[in-house]
């Protein structure tokens, strides 16, 4: 089956799940913020808390996407010129460093809680 078919549908679950477990670890702290009767922090970690998944999923999507797209031209170069090996390899790894980025930022993130 084409991944045009399933990119749309792969992507919807990926970021409820990332959304999900987001909200579901950060429910012991916002309880503890509600308890204290501050709603402002409660919001805050909630919303730090899912700028963070969000931050995450779309940066592994986004890398996993021009991974595909790189490795496979990197490769159809490859195998007509096997010298072009260091810079195809450096190409997809260029790509695989958006989803390090997102990982940063989400930690980022998840240190102003």
């Amino acid at each position: 089956m084409k991944i045009e078919k399933w990119f749309p549908w792969m992507t919807r679950t990926l970021l409820a799940g990332a959304f999900l477990l987001g909200s579901s670890a950060l429910a012991a702290d916002t309880q503890q913020a509600a308890s204290s009767g501050d709603q402002a922090s409660a919001y805050r970690i909630i919303g730090l808390g899912m700028a963070a998944a969000f931050s995450v999923s779309v940066s592994i999507l986004g890398a996993g996407y021009a991974v595909a797209r790189i490795g496979s031209a990197a490769i159809g170069a490859i195998a007509e010129k096997p010298e072009l090996l260091p810079r195809a390899i450096l190409f997809v790894a260029l790509g695989e460093g958006l989803a390090v980025l997102g990982f940063a930022f989400a930690m980022m993130l998840l240190n102003k809680m």
